[in-house]
């Protein structure tokens, strides 16, 4: 018997289309500050550190799109401050290319690291002359 004719095998593994949906439907909560159904979905077990096709997080995509109460439900459950997506980039430095003052307060307080990532939240701070953000 060959293995690639065996269904368990994983490119045969067909993900349930209703998980996909929820996770589809997660990530929009993020970008969108759909704070409190998101937080209840990880409460109810979802992984903090959902990511979409481009590695960017639930928190990522908090930061980016400005949300600071998302992103402040997300790390008080355990999210990584620092999680790169698959460009190398931290949700610091793409709150920072925002400008997302209050976003970038709250990653901060929750420890996230200025220097992470490339390019950095320290480099995109210089290069769009915000490193007020950081001081």
């Amino acid at each position: 018997m060959d293995p690639s004719d065996d269904a368990t095998t994983p490119e045969h593994t067909a993900l349930d289309p209703r998980a996909v949906a929820l996770a589809q439907d997660l990530l929009d909560d993020a970008r969108e500050g759909r704070t409190e159904r998101l937080a209840q979905h990880v409460d109810a077990g979802v992984p903090v550190e959902l990511t979409d096709a481009s590695g960017n997080t639930l928190l990522m995509l908090a930061a980016y799109h400005g949300h600071a109460g998302t992103v402040a439900a997300l790390t008080a459950r355990g999210a990584v401050v620092d999680a790169l997506n698959d460009r190398g980039q931290s949700p610091l430095a793409g709150a920072v290319f925002k400008g997302e003052d209050a976003v970038v307060r709250v990653l901060l307080e929750a420890g996230a690291d200025p220097d992470a990532g490339h390019p950095t939240a320290r480099e995109t701070a210089a290069m769009f002359g915000r490193t007020d953000l950081l001081a």
